[in-house]
């Protein structure tokens, strides 16, 4: 945990925060999630499963004057990879050559991980900080997904200081189109199945 957080919350629940959390009536709740334990610190194995199952990912960073960024990161489920209880790495792919991810982490490491499961209606936020990892041959081969047909340029190691899991509510519920394929695939051999027993049944 970070030695400057009195608990591991404050990575997002600044004073400021807390004042207007006050003055609206949610800071009570918020002192009893502090007390209980704040939020998680630390990859655990429901994390981990969550995080490994990800095909679509945002990565937020900001530069030294604070200007934000959002990325869009994407990949077959494994692209995000569990290095060990506090780290998530990735192969860095080659894209349109901007790298204004890697310019800002340079100028200021802190980012955030936004992991959001439409199916499930679920959502997970990680706090943390990221740096980029040029020329480490080894590591890019453990990251890149096997048979992924996209060029890997280096690894981004994200460090996760704090994460929380959002509730459901205004999250609209969308598949992936795989799984809604894979599931009409079923159906349609079920169909044929039962149709070919029916036919069967009116010959007798």
């Amino acid at each position: 945990m970070d030695r400057t957080l009195n608990y591991a919350s404050d990575v997002a629940f600044t004073d400021t925060v807390k004042a207007i959390q006050g003055r609206k009536g949610s800071r009570a709740s918020y002192e009893r999630m502090e007390r209980q334990g704040s939020w998680e610190q630390t990859i655990t194995a429901e994390l981990k499963a969550e995080i490994e199952a990800q095909t679509s990912v945002f990565l937020a960073t900001a530069n030294a004057q604070g200007q934000p960024y959002i990325q869009h990161r994407g990949g077959p489920a494994g692209f995000l990879k569990v290095l060990d209880d506090h780290t998530i790495g990735m192969a860095d792919f080659a894209g349109n050559r901007q790298y204004i991810t890697q310019g800002n982490l340079e100028e200021n490491t802190k980012a955030h991980l936004f992991l959001i499961d439409y199916a499930n209606q679920r959502r997970i936020k990680i706090w943390g900080t990221a740096r980029v990892v040029e020329g480490d041959e080894a590591l890019l081969r453990r990251l890149m997904p096997a048979g992924y047909r996209a060029r890997p340029e280096q690894v981004m190691l994200f460090s996760v200081t704090a994460w929380d899991v959002n509730c459901p509510q205004h999250i609209p519920q969308r598949f992936e189109a795989a799984d809604v394929r894979a599931a009409i695939e079923n159906r349609d051999q079920r169909i044929a199945t039962l149709e070919a027993e029916v036919a069967r049944l009116r010959e007798r």
